[in-house]
């Protein structure tokens, strides 16, 4: 019982549960079940980058360009919609598969060409984004979508978000891969030592290949739900959801270092952000710096996200702190 308590998802389920009631108390109306519902239809995307950057960063690597690539793939699915004339079911695939290759380009450059996956992807990240505004000469958009396809992002099916029956079955099958298959492990084996997983007969550049074009498709799935719940493929998709996703995962536990970390946390952080962003806006009778806080939520998130993210790194070091001085007192 004692080391359930002590369990990181542990301790960031009580975050989410002083949010909830924080926000209940505070909030306008917070548990209505069409502001349940936008906690979700809003944050989706961000969802399944977190849970596709959860390998990356297992491995012991980062993949900054996941929120170019959205805009990239939003922009593709545009073109491909409204220039080329293809349906929204066909132009989403095309846009998974350019996706898929550019997380092909991450990962023949980091693991084939063995190049530090910071400055690719950083490299990477502008590379999208430009290409993004060079197909949309900095301003266009493309908007006046069908109806149907505008449904996947802004109506229900039994009560539930549309986006959420794409996300369950994505976080159910990147757990899977984690957590119970042979290449899911090796993640971890690559995150703790590249070198000593190679001695052990792992296919340490495949695998890590994996993780990196798994993260592509996963933000071209997400820049085709984003299209459908804004009505609107722009360049600017995405913008900052790199940082937003990188914070869900280091929320939820996993080592920035690689090597140790479970979907489940990367869940459970995205929850924490999700609610924090979606409950500030609510909080309408509270003034700070003499503005309503629901006017000052988007400065307000981002420097409590900042703060449960400094937490939530510092907690590692002081956890393995306490349990040394504990070790050395029981000798």
């Amino acid at each position: 019982m004692r080391s359930l308590f002590a369990r990181h998802e542990f301790v960031l389920l009580g975050v989410i549960v002083l949010e909830l009631l924080l926000f209940h108390f505070l909030g306008r109306r917070f548990f209505d079940g069409s502001n349940v519902s936008n906690i979700f239809r809003h944050s989706v995307e961000i969802g399944l980058l977190a849970l596709a950057m959860t390998p990356v960063i297992l491995t012991g690597g980062i993949d900054l360009s996941v929120g170019s690539m959205m805009g990239l793939c939003a922009v593709c699915f545009g073109m491909l919609v409204k220039e080329a004339g293809m349906s929204p079911l066909v132009a989403g695939i095309l846009s998974v598969g350019i996706g898929t290759l550019g997380g092909g380009l991450n990962a023949f450059l980091i693991a084939r060409m063995k190049l530090p996956p910071l400055i690719v992807t950083l490299g990477t990240f502008s590379l999208f984004r430009g290409l993004a505004e060079a197909l949309t000469e900095g301003s266009k958009s493309y908007s006046g979508f069908s109806k149907s396809f505008l449904a996947l992002g802004n109506s229900d099916l039994a009560g539930i978000p549309m986006q959420l029956w794409i996300f369950l079955p994505v976080a159910v099958g990147i757990g899977l891969l984690v957590h119970r298959t042979t290449i899911g492990r090796s993640f971890r084996a690559i995150g703790y030592s590249p070198e000593g997983s190679r001695y052990a007969g792992i296919p340490v550049e495949r695998n890590l290949s994996l993780a990196y074009i798994l993260a592509g498709a996963v933000a071209g799935l997400a820049a085709v739900i984003f299209v459908a719940r804004l009505g609107e493929a722009r360049a600017n998709a995405g913008i900052g959801y790199e940082l937003l996703a990188i914070t869900a995962v280091v929320l939820g536990g996993t080592s920035i270092f690689g090597g140790s970390g479970t979907v489940c946390g990367t869940f459970l952080g995205y929850l924490a952000v999700a609610i924090l962003n979606n409950g500030l806006k609510r909080i309408t009778a509270y003034d700070i710096f003499e503005r309503p806080i629901s006017s000052v939520s988007n400065e307000m998130s981002g420097m409590l996200t900042g703060l449960l993210l400094l937490v939530a790194l510092a907690a590692v070091p002081v956890g393995k702190a306490i349990s040394a001085r504990r070790s050395r007192s029981k000798t």
